[in-house]
């Protein structure tokens, strides 16, 4: 089949699926819902960034049927949500919401959402820089001094794979603040796999490397800050996407353990009122957070590490 025409198949699937979504909420509901605006801006956001994606797309002559197939796919899922939930009413009316009622929430509470989802990114990056940060200083000595590897690299080796969040309820008790016991939560569940891959990576230099280090009699100094962080530099923004995503679902399990603010706050506080119209919300919210930092990631992938 001729690539074009697949093309042109997927944007007319897409735009079709779309105008199919319109017409459903538009049409007589058998479930009373709130004001529809809300909804129909969030369609329009998604269907403006698809259009954007599509202009990138072109310009740089790459593919637009994945794209595409994206967009419809989320269609898809819109339809059904709506159809199922205010034109048949076949959903459990709490715990499947309307979407009309679910996007209302992003209109009648974004000063909340924003400082929730503030409160949140701020224990993260705190968290994430700070493991990362030593669990780099710490693994490059560790994996370049033969003595330093014999006593921690099997003492990360068993750490690494216990995750952090069993030791949530005990830090929430020992530290002084909920906020100090959440960032140490997400520092440990990012340190011990950091330097326990730090280590590993070292180990696993290229022996040439280590024979012109070697030949010219560089320092340990020089060797760790001068060629092994160099040489490990593009892994460490490689597994940033790993480790941003393990990092939220951390973050998001401590702040329902007793936070007074963020995401994991907002889904939890209204479970226990069962506002599960909040719930589904600040679910989307969690989903657009980690979408964010992914394509931040993948940014400073394309800067940081070009020859890669």
């Amino acid at each position: 089949m001729n690539p074009t025409a697949r093309i042109n198949k997927s944007l007319l699937l897409s735009h079709l699926l779309l105008g199919i979504l319109i017409a459903a909420i538009f049409l007589p509901a058998q479930k009373k819902v709130g004001d529809r605006t809300a909804f129909l801006v969030a369609i329009s956001i998604i269907e403006l960034l698809f259009l954007i994606n599509l202009i990138s797309c072109q310009k740089k002559k790459a593919s637009i049927t994945a794209s595409a197939d994206i967009v419809s796919l989320i269609w898809i899922f819109l339809i059904l949500w709506e159809v199922a939930t205010t034109k048949l009413n076949r959903m459990h009316p709490v715990l499947v919401p309307a979407p009309e009622d679910v996007f209302n929430v992003f209109r009648s509470q974004y000063p909340l959402l924003l400082k929730g989802v503030a409160a949140s990114l701020q224990l993260l990056l705190t968290g994430v820089l700070a493991g990362i940060a030593l669990g780099i200083g710490l693994g490059l000595p560790i994996g370049w001094i033969p003595r330093l590897k014999q006593v921690f690299y099997p003492i990360a080796n068993v750490l690494t794979p216990i995750p952090s969040v069993v030791f949530a309820p005990y830090l929430i008790a020992l530290m002084p603040t909920f906020r100090s016991a959440s960032v140490l939560v997400i520092f440990f569940g990012v340190f011990w796999p950091t330097l326990l891959n730090t280590i590993t990576r070292v180990s696993t230099i290229d022996r040439r490397i280590l024979n012109s280090a070697r030949v010219l009699n560089v320092s340990n100094r020089t060797m760790i800050f001068r060629i092994l962080l160099p040489y490990i530099f593009p892994e460490i923004i490689r597994g940033l996407k790993v480790t941003l995503t393990t990092s939220i679902m951390l973050l998001t399990f401590a702040e329902m353990m007793g936070a007074t603010s963020g995401m994991g706050f907002f889904i939890m506080n209204n479970t226990h009122y069962a506002n599960y119209i909040k719930v589904v919300a600040g679910i989307i919210v969690v989903s657009i957070v980690v979408t964010l930092l992914n394509r931040l990631v993948t940014f400073l992938q394309s800067v940081l590490i070009k020859w890669q």
